[in-house]
Parts: C-alpha cells; sequence; structure tokens
C-alpha cells in the first residue's frame, strides 16, 4: 500500500566519481528513451520496493533516472537525510499540473506525462517502453561540450511533423548524488539499511527554449559538484509554470 498525502489530510494508503571531461570533448550517450522521476522517502515503508526497482532503471545506460526524496514523512519518526523542500515543491507542481488532488509516495512520473505507483514494476517498465520512439517520448536533442571553465548546452530544433506554435519550455538542471547507503534508525523503516541511487541535491532552471535550436553556455563550477552526477531536462511549462512533458534530456555519466 502507497502512502498519500493530502492537505491538511493524511491517508496511510541513487558509487562513483563524475568523470571530468577534457576541453572541446562532447559527454554523450545518445538519446535516452525516457526520463523516470521517482518520489520516495525514507520514512515511507511502501518505499523500499520501488527504490529497489529504480536502482535497476538507474543501472540502464538509455534510461535517466533521478530519485527526489520528500520531506513531508519526515515527522513519521525519521528525517530522509536526503530530502529537500524543493523535491515536494516539484512533486507539487505535478500534482497540479496532473490535476492530482494529492501527492503521494512512491510516485513514478515518465517523461513529465504520466504518474503511477512506483513500486508497479510492469507498469513504470511498459510505460516507458510504450513511449520512447512516438511523440511522447524524447524528441528534441540535447548535447554537451565541456571547455573547461564553461559547459556548452546544445538543444536542437523541435522536429518537423510536432506541432511547435507557442512552445515554451525551460531548460533544468538537475544535481544528484549517484549513490547513498543510509542506515534508518527510526519510523517506519527502522532498522534497515537502504541503498540509493541519483538522489536529486539541487535543481535549478537555467534558460527558456521556444521551439528553435540554441547553445546556452554555463560556469562549469557552478553546475557540476565533485562527486555528483548531472543531467538536464528540456521540459515545457504551462502559463501559470507548471512542469508538462520532457521534450530532451541528457546526462553526465557519473
Amino acid at each position: 500500500m502507497f502512502r498519500l498525502w493530502t492537505p491538511g489530510l493524511i491517508l496511510a494508503s541513487a558509487l562513483g566519481l563524475l568523470a571530468p571531461m577534457g576541453p572541446a570533448e562532447a559527454e554523450n550517450t545518445g538519446r535516452p528513451i525516457g526520463v523516470v522521476e521517482l518520489f520516495t522517502s525514507q520514512g515511507c515503508n511502501s518505499c523500499p520496493p520501488a527504490d529497489a526497482i529504480f536502482d535497476e532503471l538507474a543501472s540502464r545506460k538509455d534510461v535517466i533516472a533521478l530519485a527526489y526524496h520528500i520531506d513531508y514523512w519526515d515527522y513519521l519518526g525519521w528525517r530522509d537525510a536526503l530530502a529537500r523542500p524543493a523535491n515536494s515543491e516539484r512533486q507539487r507542481k505535478y500534482a497540479g499540473a496532473l490535476q492530482k488532488s494529492s501527492v503521494y509516495t512512491p510516485q513514478a512520473i515518465i517523461n513529465g506525462r504520466r504518474d503511477m505507483n512506483g513500486a508497479n514494476r510492469a507498469k513504470v517498465v511498459s510505460t516507458l517502453e510504450a513511449l520512447a520512439g512516438t511523440a511522447a517520448g524524447l524528441q528534441v536533442e540535447l548535447s554537451l561540450e565541456d571547455r573547461g571553465d564553461s559547459i556548452i548546452v546544445s538543444v536542437g530544433s523541435l522536429p518537423e511533423g510536432l506541432d511547435g506554435q507557442d512552445i515554451s519550455a525551460h531548460l533544468v538542471f538537475v544535481d544528484y548524488i549517484p549513490q547513498s547507503n543510509v542506515e534508518i534508525r527510526g519510523g517506519e523503516n527502522r532498522g534497515r539499511t537502504i541503498h540509493y541511487r541519483n538522489a536529486v541535491n539541487r535543481i535549478q532552471t537555467i534558460g527558456m527554449w521556444d521551439g528553435t535550436a540554441k547553445k546556452f553556455e554555463m560556469p562549469r563550477s557552478e553546475l557540476i559538484q565533485e562527486g555528483n552526477g548531472c543531467a538536464l531536462l528540456l521540459q515545457s511549462v504551462d502559463d501559470s509554470g507548471l512542469p508538462g512533458a520532457i521534450l530532451g534530456a541528457i546526462a553526465l555519466d557519473p
């Protein structure tokens, strides 16, 4: 049973270093088939099975997997060591975009488009593969170039045949901790040591995109923290700033 959070009402219901790149050396392993975002918590006893499935996905070279540890279950007896308020805020924005009345854990969101119980391996994998190569997949090319002090992100144009009129998207930078082992000493998972993959540490919008090819230059020191991995998501936004479909994505292989 997953755990559901409704404002005012509570119902029970990711070890490696980021490899440095030399100047002018692009680090691009090809377009991934999709992006899986898992909203999880060390204080939720329904989350470990989803964390294990996520571990499998994070090991795949063709998937960008990002785990957002949330903080709204911290009162249950264990403060999630990897939780960030910004992660909970991102999930709440997704709830608004997907017209959900509440948020829950473990929740998996595929390509910013579909959500499901993150512990349902069959549905997560089948949805990921069903969206790949379709108009609901990652249609826009992204590439990275390291110039030493700065990193250049090249974003392609929207492919022909897709409606690019009035498109608005953000280039979102995500910094994550590749691997963590956490000994949980309280709450619903007390006594367990759980291995986590790709725990999101920081989210930052670094640019805007209008459907045409663009390049973005960013200080390397501001984006890359030693020992962490990072991903860039090209994500559509609505007029109120709520996140929508992820149109393209790329990650530095930690």
